[in-house]
Formats: structure tokens, sequence, C-alpha cells
């Protein structure tokens, strides 16, 4: 779909200020405008290394590390408890490396996405009951687990929540509830994950009863890695984390991370896109293809040579995965065809695999900008389903509007997951879809591109790319820039790759420059020439190549130059 280029609303005079104040480029001064910081101290801060704030602020934190405290005292059986996911993984690691450094009789438990699904069950409660475990502590799960948490704590076991999805007001029956979407929540801040919240555990254990073997910095490898994967808001503290979480991963102190890398081809440091593109994927998996305790064992091995077998085994599900995800991709598209795409796309298959239907539910929503949830429904007639989104339309709602149709729900506004009857999908498509077409009337529902300024080519230079990686990490809440440039010359265009468009463009008299749009396909794709001047949106960026770095334009995308 064609997109409509929205310009960030940068003060030209505010611009010219700042960029005097900082001896920046006037590009940079209108990266930092577009997100509110406005003044030389504000950009410092915004610079600064890791500030925290007061892990004690988090609900009933207090009451979980005491209780901590008592099980280490009294030698009792400890299981961490986590999601399947990325988050989930770091979170039950960080938790699983701090407290086995204290000598602790700690084990790790994640369910398995297939036989026994997202969060806690009846089945893992009474089986760890029967281990003998008296505290439970979980990662990325917990806050609706009314039901299973008092069959634990009717089995003698207390549980401590770590969670970050949203809440109701009824709380579980856990002896701490530690979750920043609480409504009584004083802390500051809502946008940690699970894995950032399992670091103030320890971070607060730590303060309260001293440091451990384990030091409190070493852990901030494994809060990047969910800070990221997990699409949280890269602001106020997630911004420090990440930043010194991936000078560890760059540095790769941990085995299992070193040995993750070298089967993913990572020479260079990380980045926030190392982490999106090739580590989380590889992490997550093990929980979509096989089992994602695999990604607990990486995380938290001392062996080498098991951190290898761990690495190239997860490399190779990752494989799997992605051509599965192909294969459901086609499928879907065909279920799709030609027609109409309606105002919220809802499909179900019981040949497809529950541990790829999400991502397959991004890509739909990539294309056709509408929201979109995909199903793997089991011989029994259960559907298990993903739920991705457009900005604006808030999925959990969405699905509450329909929580009669459905067996269960749960997520995000911006991602959620549901389980229904297959017998009952016709019914939940179309109520669905018009709840999405409701929302439509109320607003544009154009795909929007958020341009941070225009720029003439001539800016583009290496001092610019340097100011722009003093801005990292970009994600959530602190997007990656996006420049504007128009009446571009296409000196040459092909295919590379087989779908990804490479061009050389230049600007009047400027140099040359390469440019590549990813899955872009050919100009004719475009509806383009290489006669025709074009604008560009892109993202500025340094390609290594045979040796040497050379700037390179990402496309993000690509238009006929307007002659009014």
């Amino acid at each position: 779909m064609s997109k409509l280029w929205v310009f960030r609303d940068i003060d030209p005079g505010r611009r010219a200020a700042l960029a005097q104040a900082l001896s920046i480029a006037p590009a940079t001064a209108s990266l930092l405008l577009a997100r509110g910081v406005t003044t030389a101290d504000e950009a410092t801060a915004w610079m600064a290394p890791l500030r925290t704030h007061d892990p004690f602020l988090i609900p009933d934190i207090e009451v979980a590390i005491d209780r901590l405290r008592h099980a280490m005292q009294q030698g009792e059986r400890v299981c961490f408890y986590g999601d399947y996911d990325v988050d989930g993984m770091s979170a039950t690691s960080i938790y699983l490396s701090f407290f086995r450094g204290l000598g602790a009789d700690v084990r790790a438990y994640v369910p398995h996405r297939i036989r026994e699904g997202y969060g806690l069950n009846e089945g893992a409660i009474r089986s760890l009951a029967a281990d003998e475990v008296t505290l439970l502590v979980t990662s990325d799960c917990g806050t609706t687990s009314h039901r299973e948490i008092a069959l634990a704590k009717e089995l003698g076991m207390d549980v401590l929540v770590t969670d970050h999805h949203q809440t109701d007001e009824r709380m579980p029956p856990a002896l701490a509830v530690m979750n920043p979407h609480r409504h009584d929540a004083r802390y500051p801040f809502r946008g940690l994950c699970s894995g950032g919240l399992a670091y103030k555990v320890v971070d607060a254990y730590q303060q309260r009863y001293g440091p451990g073997a384990v030091p409190l910095e070493s852990l901030l490898d494994l809060v990047a890695l969910s800070t990221i994967a997990d699409v949280v808001p890269l602001q106020d503290e997630n911004r420090g984390f990440v930043r010194a979480g991936l000078q560890q991963l760059s540095r790769g102190s941990r085995c299992g991370i070193r040995a993750l890398k070298q089967v993913a081809g990572i020479t260079r440091e990380c980045s926030a896109e190392t982490i999106g593109f090739k580590l989380g994927p590889r992490l997550n998996a093990a929980g979509r293809m096989d089992h994602a305790i695999k990604g607990v064992q990486l995380l938290t091995t001392e062996s080498d040579v098991e951190a290898k077998m761990l690495a190239q085994e997860l490399d190779q599900l990752n494989r799997q995965r992605q051509e599965l995800e192909a294969e459901i991709m086609r499928e879907a598209l065909a279920a799709l065809g030609e027609g109409e795409i309606p105002p919220a796309i809802v499909l179900g298959s019981r040949r497809w695999h529950l541990g790829v239907v999400g991502i397959v539910a991004a890509r739909l929503v990539d294309r056709f900008h509408r929201p979109a949830i995909v199903m793997a429904i089991n011989e029994q007639g259960v559907g298990k389903g993903s739920a991705r989104t457009i900005p604006g339309f808030d999925l959990y709602q969405g699905l509450a509007a329909c929580k009669d149709l459905l067996v269960a729900f749960g997520g995000h506004p911006s991602a959620a997951g549901m389980t229904i009857q297959e017998s009952r999908l016709p019914e939940f498509q179309a109520r669905f879809a018009a709840v999405a077409a409701e929302w439509a009337l109320s607003g544009d529902v154009t795909p929007t591109l958020h341009l941070d300024s225009e720029v003439a080519l001539e800016e583009v230079n290496l001092r610019l790319i340097q100011e722009i990686g003093s801005l990292h990490p970009f994600g959530a809440g602190n997007p990656e820039p996006m420049f504007a440039v128009k009446g571009l010359a296409i000196m040459e265009a092909r295919v590379v790759g087989e779908k990804h468009l490479k061009m050389t463009v230049r600007q009047g008299r400027s140099l040359p420059f390469d440019s590549i749009g990813f899955g872009m396909k050919s100009l004719a794709e475009q509806g383009l020439s290489l006669k025709m001047p074009v604008d560009l949106a892109f993202t500025p960026e340094l390609n290594y190549w045979n040796g040497y770095d050379r700037i390179q334009l990402r496309i993000r995308d690509i238009r006929a130059t307007s002659t009014e």
C-alpha cells in the first residue's frame, strides 16, 4: 500500500540553536527535537550512562525479596518459571544465575508451547509440588493465573509473580505480584519487560542482603536481550539497560552468547538490530519449534562445549522455522485470495504450526495494514492464535469485545494471544472484523511513514552517521532515524538476491550514493522507471563490504517526485 509521508513538526529556530549549542549537524538536531530533547542539558541526560529508579517502588518487591531470603537460609527448593519467549528465557536466566551463585537449590521450568501453552498450568504446578518445590517465582506470566496460583498455595507453594502484562484490578492470590501495570503501582516507569523486572528484584535483594557471587552488572546482557526482543519502549531506564547490555553482548563475556554469535555470523559490535534479527530469532526458535528450556540452558551454561552444541541446535531450529513460516505465509495469502481484504484478518488451519503463527500474523500486518490473527487448530478443534495490530488499534480491547466467543485471551494492546473453539471461528471472524471496521471509521487508517526531516544528499556524510550512532539504541519509543531526500536521479537500478532493489542515485551534482530497498524487487514493481526522478525515505548507514565501510541509504519507501 502507498504510504502517507508525515514530517515531524520541528521549529527551525530551535533546530539551529540546538545544532549550534551541541556542535552537531542540523539533521541530528532534528532527531533530538523529534524525541523531546530540546536543550543541551537534556541531550546530555539522554546520553547519560545507566541510571535507574529505586527498585523498592515496585509493588510487593520487599515481600518478594524477604521470601527469597528465607528460602535461601532454609535451603528450600525454588523454581523459576518463565515464558517461552526471549523475555521469559532471559528473566528466568537472570534469576537462575544470581540465586544459583548464592548456592541455592534452584531450578528452571519453561512450559512447552504446544503441549502446555502459555503461562502457569495445573500439570506443571502438581509436578513441581511433587518435586518438593516450596517457592515458585514466575517470569513474564502469572498476572492472570488466579486458579493455578490458588492450586499452588493448596499444595504448599508460595508464589512470587514477575510480570509486565496488562492487569485487572483483582490480583491473583500470590504472595507478591511485581507488575508495574498494577493500578496501585508507584514505580515511575511502566515500560520494563520481565527481564528488566527480574534485574530490579535481584538489585533490591542485593541492596538489602549484600552482593552475591554473580555481579549485578554482568546480567545486563540478558536485560538487553529481553528489552529489545520484547519490543518495550527504549525510553527512561531501558535506554541505559540496553546501552550497557549491548557492550557486554559485543564483548561476548557469556559463553552461550559467544556461541550464538558465532553460528549467527556476528563478528562486529552488537546493536539492537543484531538482537532483533539474529540473536532473538534463534533463541525464540527454541520455544517455537522445540522447547524453550534449551534457550535458558544456553544463556546459563558455563561450558563452552555445551554452549556450542546448543547454539548449533538453535540455529538449525531457526532454519526450520523460516521454511515453515514461508509455507504458512503462502497458504495464508491463498486463503485471502485476490478480493478485498477485510478490516481485520482472521485465519486458521489444522495444518499450521502454533510456534510460527505469530510471525505470520506480523507479516500479514506489514503487507496489508490490517490487524491480523493467525491460528493453529488442533485435532480436537481448538484453535490457538497470535494477534498483531496496526498503530491505534488496541488488540486487547478488540478481543475483549469478543470475549464471549473465546475460551481465553490475554496480552498487550499491540500483541495478544487467544484460544477459541473451531465451531465459533466464523462468528468470531465476523465480529472481530466489525470491531476493526468501526474503529477505522474514527480516523484515517492509511499507512503512515513518520519522517524526521528532509535533507539534501550532500548532508549525508560520515559525521552525520557518527552523530546518529550516539543516539543508539533504536527501537520502540526511540525509532530509527528516517530522512527524506527529493528529486533524485537514478543512475543504475537492479535486483539483487532475487527480491532486493539496489540503486545508485544522485541529487543534482552530488556524489553518487548506493541505496538498497530490501524486499522491494524491481523499479517496475514500484511503478517507476530509470527516467523518472524519485523521492526516497531512508535511513543512512555504513555498509561493510570487502574490508571497507561505505555510506549506504537503506530505503524505507520510494515514490515518484511530484511535479506540482
